[in-house]
Formats: C-alpha cells, structure tokens, sequence
C-alpha cells in the first residue's frame, strides 16, 4: 500500500532542494531543540539563541552530536531576549523566517513571580517582534499556549472562542498574540501564532520545581519516588508529542499563501487523556525497563491554583490552512518519550 504523500512531506522535499536561514529562540530548550535538529537533518542554515534560564547545553551537545558535520550550519548566541541588541544580533545576516520557542514557562512559577513571566514572554517577544520587522524576516512563528482559553468552558477549544485567562502566564501568552496581530496589521508583518497543548517528548526537562508532567513522573518512578496528582486525576489534556509540534512549525514557517498569516493556529491532537490514565500510560511503557514499577500507583494532593480543568484542540483550523496531520497520538509518542528517557538511564546506571 502507498502512503499517501503529506504536505508536510513535500515541504521537507523543498527544503532540501532549496535551504532555509532560520532563527530558533529558545533553541537549548526542549522544543527548540526539537527543531534544530529537524532543520539540521533537512539541511538548514539555522542561528540559535538561548540564555539558559530553562534550557539546556546538554541538549544541543545532543543535537549535534547526532551528525558532527552539522555544525558548521549552527551559529549559537548565548544571551537574553529581553535584551534588545540580543535580538538584533540574533536577525541579522538574512534571517529568512524565525520560529520563536523562548519563553518562561510555567503557570505556577507565574503565578509565584509575574514580573519575570512578563519580562520573559512579553518583553522579549517584543524586541523579536521589532528586530525581525527592522531587518525584513520574511516570517515568523511563534509559540502560543492552549493557557489563553482560560475558563471558557467549551470541549474542543476554537480559535476563536477564548475566555478569561487564569494565570499570568496565560496573560503574556494572551498578549504575545495581541501584538502579533497588531505587528501583522499595521506593519504588513507575516506572523503565526501556535496555541501549544501540552507538549512532551524527547529532552524535556525533568527536574526542577517547574518540570513539566510526563518527564518528571517518568524520572520519579525510575527513582522509585512518589507521582503526585493534583486533584482528583481527572482534569485531563489533549498532550501533544514534540514531532507533531516541529511538523507544525514548519508548515507555518514555510506555508506560501500570506492569507494564513495574521492568526492563531491551535497545536494539538484533538484528543484527551486525564491524568490517571496518563499516569498509568507512563508506567506501563516503563515497566518493560524497570520492572519494579509494575504496582506503582499516584498519590493524591490539592488542586493548583491557576490549573484548567480539560483542555482539548480543534485542529480542523490548522489542518484547513497548513496541512497539518499529526503523526503521533498520545500512545505512540508516550511509547517513545518512555524508550527515549529509558536508554538515559540505562547509561546513568
């Protein structure tokens, strides 16, 4: 049987026969890593800024060391985007489309320190936002946050159906995608904006007291350390692997009708999975590794403040206008997320 040919095949195609100049903020994190490794294999020119607050040196000696020769496409700058000269630094010498992953993430955190998640995710955007107009970037994509539907209540969420956000960091998220759409109107900038839910995969960070769910359930059960639920374990999320992500980047990146530009785009699966079946997810791809997990179950603690209940994307949008077609559903990526951190620590053992 003939699999049908995608376009995010096609667009992979062209890439190689005609190279790119890309800029990955955020490019140490885990999906910023994500993609330079992508772009890399498709043989890329790629400038990447980090300043190491949340990402990772490891993960670009990762990258890199997949294919050594790729080096010579990778010019890295250490430094913060909250530094207006950083951005400029980063855009210079024909930047051709940017893909805009830096950001400080975390409701909690956000809620703890606002100012930081303002300075982070608005302030830096910004000086993106400016430095990419001033220099003539043909495009740029930008990571949003399923976060800004806040508490309307509808199951899938719409693009264009948003409700009063929870968080302050659902408030920066908010307001990247208001200036966005501001930079796109009255400059004639080509903007896209992708609502990211609940992204996992390979390289996620799983320490810390802002690690993300998957990587530190499957650290703590590798440890034989407790997975704490908040909540009664049946708010549930539409998560998302990291290659369905990096599909959707490039898509937008490179989409060529203008007309899909000035908007959000919801990256999801359009599906939903609560966290005790989530958790029993992870523990049952871990047990063929550690067999000790095999009894392992959740404890239970008291709601975060600023978390939603269910979280769910309509991706008909997306679909329409980019071609996106999800190549992973939550099974299939967990399956590799779990093999992934599972052969870390075979080596750490």
């Amino acid at each position: 049987m003939t699999l049908k040919r995608t376009r995010y095949d096609q667009v992979c195609e062209d890439l190689v026969n005609s190279p790119r100049r890309w800029l990955v903020t955020g490019v140490a994190g885990f999906i910023g890593s994500a993609l330079l490794e992508r772009l890399l294999d498709l043989g890329q020119t790629v400038v990447g800024v980090d300043s190491f607050i949340t990402g990772h040196k490891r993960n670009l000696d990762d990258v890199l060391a997949i294919n050594p020769d790729e080096r010579l496409q990778f010019r890295f700058i250490e430094g913060d985007l909250r530094d207006p000269e950083v951005a400029r630094e980063a855009v210079k010498d024909g930047v051709d489309i940017v893909l805009h992953q830096a950001a400080l993430g975390s409701v909690p955190r956000s809620i703890k320190d606002p100012i930081a998640s303002h300075q982070h995710n608005v302030d830096a955007f910004l000086n993106v936002l400016v430095a990419a107009k001033d220099a003539g970037v043909g495009r740029v994509v930008y990571a949003s946050s399923s976060s800004v539907y806040g508490d309307h209540p509808g199951l899938p969420k719409h693009e264009d159906k948003i409700g009063k956000p929870l968080s302050p960091y659902a408030a920066t998220k908010r307001a990247d995608e208001i200036y966005a759409q501001v930079f796109h109107d009255v400059y004639g900038q080509q903007l896209i904006g992708l609502r990211y839910f609940n992204v996992f995969g390979r390289r996620q960070d799983p320490d810390g007291q802002y690690a993300a769910v998957i990587p530190r359930w499957i650290k703590a059960l590798a440890d034989g350390q407790p997975c704490v639920i908040f909540g009664d374990g049946t708010n549930s999320r539409d998560f998302c692997y990291i290659d369905n992500i990096v599909q959707a980047n490039l898509l937008a990146g490179t989409a060529a009708d203008p007309a899909v530009t000035g908007t959000v785009y919801n990256c999801g699966c359009n599906g939903r999975t609560d966290l005790r079946q989530l958790f029993a997810m992870i523990r049952d791809n871990l047990v063929k590794l550690v067999p000790a997990v095999a009894g392992c179950e959740p404890v239970f603690e008291a709601p975060r403040s600023g978390d939603i209940a269910h979280s769910q994307a309509a991706i008909d949008k997306i679909i329409g206008a980019l071609g996106y077609a999800p190549t992973h559903q939550v099974a299939e990526g967990m399956a590799e997320t779990v093999a992934w951190f599972g052969q870390r620590l075979k080596r750490k053992a």
